[in-house]
């Protein structure tokens, strides 16, 4: 092989290794704007739901015509808490096969159960479209319908 035929195909391999790992890093970063977004965008939700938790009269005016405000702020920490496990989830923070236990414990808890109840179907809608969000809200849904307290009495 010739010299300047060496050096040239050197230099084309050098070129395809380097716009590789130029391709696979603008992924990364990609993944992780998005990744960032959906924490900024999580965090403007906290923020909203803990306003709404400590101010009553500001709860009023979102609160559903037929639910009394401090149902509602009650049901709102829930969500609270439902949005957290949700961001943790999404940014990779909730191993393979955890969701179910975290969403069991969540609905051992009766406020939680009361905000599945009532927003439940709410939360499924916004999650269509969104493989990921489909998921955790067909899991939540598993806990919360698979609770002991959700399930009808056996007959005797």
């Amino acid at each position: 092989m010739k010299l300047t035929t060496a050096v040239l195909a050197a230099g084309a391999a050098l070129s395809l290794t380097t716009a590789v790992v130029g391709a696979a890093r603008l992924r990364q970063d990609a993944r992780h704007q998005a990744e960032r977004n959906e924490a900024i965008v999580a965090r403007n939700q906290l923020d909203w739901l803990a306003q709404l938790s400590v101010n009553p009269d500001l709860a009023k005016l979102w609160a559903p015509e037929d639910m009394d405000v401090d149902e509602y702020v009650q049901l709102l920490k829930a969500n609270q808490l439902i949005c957290t496990l949700s961001l943790r989830d999404r940014l990779g923070f909730v191993r393979i096969g955890d969701l179910p236990f975290y969403a069991a414990k969540l609905m051992d808890s009766e406020v939680s159960r009361r905000y599945w109840h009532h927003f439940g179907d709410l939360r499924a809608q916004e999650a269509e479209g969104d493989e990921r969000a489909e998921h955790f809200t067909r899991v939540l849904d598993q806990a919360a319908n698979n609770h002991p307290q959700a399930q009808p009495a056996a007959a005797a």
